[in-house]
């Protein structure tokens, strides 16, 4: 069983959230949110605020143990693109291109290692 949490509409691109993502993706809980607190990337806190939320969602709605959860999965989308325009020379103009992630990101709990005796 696994608990998602969503972050939609978040004003950073994609591709620099998946840097942080693929740090703590298959970590455990309690050290993927000491990596998000140490990482000095702008997604951190927002990814970590997610991360509280999974963590929460899985306890509440699906009564797990939170010292037993790890993230299963992670990962963004693109959202919409923001198009704004930037004065150049000669009366012309650029694209700016501001882009949009949304973010899943979802827990469970640790399964129980059985031994097998030969």
């Amino acid at each position: 069983m696994e608990a998602k949490a969503y972050l939609k509409y978040l004003r950073i691109s994609p591709r620099k959230v998946k840097i942080v993502l693929d740090l703590i993706r298959g970590k455990d809980t309690d050290e993927a949110m000491a990596i998000l607190k140490n990482t000095p990337k702008a997604a951190s806190p927002e990814v970590a605020k997610l991360l509280k939320s999974a963590i929460a969602n899985a306890e509440h709605n699906f009564s797990m143990d939170a010292s037993a959860l790890y993230v299963s999965e992670c990962f963004a989308c693109p959202g919409p693109t923001l198009k704004r325009f930037q004065p150049r020379a000669k009366g012309s103009g650029d694209r700016i291109l501001k882009r949009t992630s949304h973010v899943t990101l979802a827990v469970a709990e640790k399964k129980a290692d059985k031994e097998v005796n030969a």
